[in-house]
């Protein structure tokens, strides 16, 4: 359905700018967004497409400019003033109380007054509506945290419909779900376009912006540099717009030359703190010279394996060998010392300390090491001296390895992880999520520099939820369901065939 051309735009935002200290995350912006459409808005880390989203949705206030919604100016104070001109927001980590049941998540906040029973009722009432009318059926009496993601999804969106949301934007909204639970998104999102809603969508995926938008608008260093129909642009038009310059898309490789096995697993189970297996019963080998990576939606022990991996967590059976000698119960620092590098998943909580230097962090898990001082001492000019080098090497914004890492963007945080663990030349790369919430530039750098270690004749173990990213960059890919590794496949694999793996309903 195309957007009626006489309707005024669902959205104005007329010289938006807002400074966040010496950062000036949005420059006079200006963008329409036509009643009725789906549009897209892409850019690099640190562009400002979230804080634009932030200012429509109430969360900052902008510095100068003003917003019309529907043709009407409207001041937009706070989230609930933005409830109230029609704006829902669905966030990239769901705001749902996991112990509450679906109709209850729904009409918290919004419950009917004193009499809850009535309230209860016309919200069951009102939720069959919106099931029916826009195709997200979910069993309201479900309790949140026994659902899987995609659902969880749905009820975010029915939050938002339930009160009276005609523009819904999405933060990244296929993050955590299969290729098919995305599909199914992707259908929602027709359909209510076609019901006359307005979707803002903010993605880093171009795919998704080509199978699905009206409309894209790209952002780069704070400003808006150009707005398409997305039927009259490309993938790498839109990629060059983002980052300034050309990139590559895709992962250029020649064939992989496996030799001697570097990790082996064998028969391993691994708990989480609730002593709930998470990993069951599995083997597999990785090759020097090979890229294996693991498929899965998120949550299905690929995480749990990675720790028991890397040493951060005991297995509760199994084994793991690296070079052919047992390793199981190693902690971090020894296995280290045996030659394995780990980019972990979550690189706030896992790979730096934020408010240390980035010279600090660009040591951390090798500051014992001789050359960054003698005993518990660090020397600090050693240290700074390497940062240095690993800036320039791998491209790291700003320059300064004294700034507190925290100030750095995600993609450029996620390089300082990259750079401290394969300038190392560890013999065995465990990878977890490489470029999660990475823009397209760094995503390109990263990717070669895995693919760099492989052809090095190093051992490197991927986990991603991004498909695209799993197919491009591995070798053989395993697939995990449940805990379990359900089959291995090809990376010339369909993606259909492996999202129905990830799914659990086929071997």
């Amino acid at each position: 359905m195309s957007p009626t051309p006489t309707a005024a735009p669902a959205i104005e935002l007329i010289g938006i700018d807002k400074k966040f200290g010496a950062v000036h995350a949005n420059k006079n912006i200006n963008l329409t967004v036509a009643k009725g459409s789906i549009h897209g808005i892409i850019g690099e880390n640190g562009a400002g497409k979230s804080t634009l989203m932030s200012i429509l949705y109430g969360f900052y206030h902008a510095d100068a400019g003003s917003i019309r919604i529907n043709g009407q100016n409207t001041v937009i104070q706070d989230s609930q003033a933005a409830i109230s001109a029609g704006i829902g927001m669905v966030h990239q980590h769901f705001m749902l109380v996991e112990n509450f049941s679906v109709l209850e998540n729904v009409i918290l906040g919004v419950e009917g007054g004193a009499l809850l029973g009535r309230g209860v009722s016309d919200a069951r009432s009102a939720l069959k509506r919106l099931e029916a009318d826009y195709g997200l059926e979910v069993d309201p009496d479900a309790i949140i945290e026994e659902l899987p993601v995609g659902l969880q999804q749905r009820v975010e969106i029915l939050k938002a419909l339930y009160r009276g949301a005609e523009i819904l934007i999405l933060d990244e909204p296929t993050g955590v779900l299969t290729p098919a639970e995305a599909d199914h998104l992707f259908k929602i999102l027709g359909v209510l376009r076609d019901q006359g809603k307005t979707i803002v969508l903010i993605t880093h995926k171009l795919r998704e912006i080509m199978a699905i938008t009206d409309t894209v608008s790209v952002m780069r260093r704070g400003e808006m540099v150009a707005t398409r129909r997305t039927t009259e642009t490309t993938v790498e038009e839109l990629a060059e717009l983002m980052v300034g310059r050309r990139v590559l898309l895709r992962v250029e490789k020649g064939p992989a030359a496996p030799s001697d096995v570097v990790l082996s697993v064998r028969n391993l189970t691994v708990k989480d703190g609730r002593g709930v297996t998470m990993v069951d019963n599995v083997s597999f080998d990785v090759r020097a010279g090979e890229v294996v990576g693991i498929a899965g939606v998120a949550g299905n022990g690929q995480s749990e394996l990675l720790e028991a991996i890397t040493g951060i967590r005991k297995p509760a059976s199994g084994e793991i060998l690296i070079h052919g000698k047992p390793v199981t119960g190693f902690d971090s620092a020894r296995l280290r010392a045996l030659g394995l590098g780990h980019i972990p998943e979550d690189r706030h909580h896992m790979g730096l300390v934020l408010g240390f230097e980035e010279s600090e962090n660009s040591v951390l898990g090798y500051h014992r090491d001789s050359r960054y001082g003698r005993g518990p001492l660090l020397d600090l000019d050693a240290c700074r001296e390497d940062a240095k080098a690993k800036i320039e090497k791998y491209d790291i914004r700003p320059p300064n390895c004294r700034l507190k890492t925290a100030n750095f963007s995600g993609g450029n945080q996620q390089k300082i992880v990259v750079a401290r663990e394969i300038e190392r030349d560890p013999a065995l790369l465990v990878v977890g999520q490489p470029t999660r919430g990475v823009d397209i530039g760094a995503i390109e750098f990263i990717h070669r520099r895995l693919i760099a270690m492989r052809d090095a004749g190093k051992a490197v173990l991927l986990v991603s939820v991004e498909l695209d990213e799993i197919r491009s960059l591995s070798d053989r890919i395993l697939v995990m369901f449940a805990g379990r590794v359900v089959g291995e496949k090809t990376p010339d694999t369909g993606e259909q065939t492996l999202g129905l793996m990830m799914a659990g309903i086929a071997a």
